[in-house]
């Protein structure tokens, strides 16, 4: 008998940088978190628990040096994923089009969702504090399954319809857009600082 698995879904993770990039990004997230009128102001009226650039400032990378090194090291681990992925890249390029920070206290989360019009996502963790949110990753045939009853309680990870990735400082995850994902609330007293990025397929 021969039992295959078909169909995965990779979920890159990478310690990047060093840990004076780590510090000097922390540095910058929390003056963006403190000048960002305008990403504070959207919060407020969005209810977000915390602050996000991603409505404020779309040219990080462009403003900060610090930012423009994490690109850097983001770009290469997005093309060697694409590689990863066997995608046939003839006749197109990888080009990072969004990165935003987040900073999440105590209790903030943000909801399942995907990243439409993007090919790779993924999140670059800045401070992890202990009891900081994981993030959760569903299974994309889920809403597919009908009535297929429940995983066992010990199913392996590869067989679970849902799986909870622990954050680590200096360390980014990379997946496919299209994969739903959740960020558990925060149960620590101290902020959860990232940076999130979006990759979008562009024809040469």
């Amino acid at each position: 008998m021969t039992l295959k698995t078909l169909f995965p879904t990779p979920v890159k993770e990478v310690a990047l940088g060093t840990e004076a990039m780590r510090t000097e990004l922390e540095a910058v997230c929390w003056l963006l978190e403190d000048e960002d009128t305008a990403g504070n102001d959207w919060c407020d009226e969005q209810g977000y628990d915390g602050y996000t650039s991603y409505a404020s400032l779309d040219d990080l990378p462009e403003r900060f040096p610090e930012f423009a090194a994490l690109k850097e090291l983001l770009d290469s681990q997005a093309a060697e994923f694409a590689r990863d992925l066997h995608w046939d890249m003839a006749g197109f390029h990888l080009e990072l089009d969004a990165l935003w920070v987040n900073i999440l206290g105590e209790g903030g989360s943000h909801s399942g969702h995907i990243h439409p019009g993007s090919v790779i996502s993924g999140t670059y963790y800045v401070t992890v504090p202990d009891g900081a949110g994981t993030l959760k990753m569903e299974d994309p045939r889920l809403t597919f399954m009908m009535g297929a009853p429940q995983p066992e309680d010990d199913a392996p990870e590869l067989a679970r319809r849902f799986v909870y990735l622990e954050p680590k400082e200096g360390h980014a995850l990379l997946w496919e857009s299209w994969l739903r994902h959740e960020v558990m609330p925060n149960r620590s007293e101290d902020p959860r600082v990232s940076i999130s990025f979006n990759y979008a397929l562009i024809r040469d």
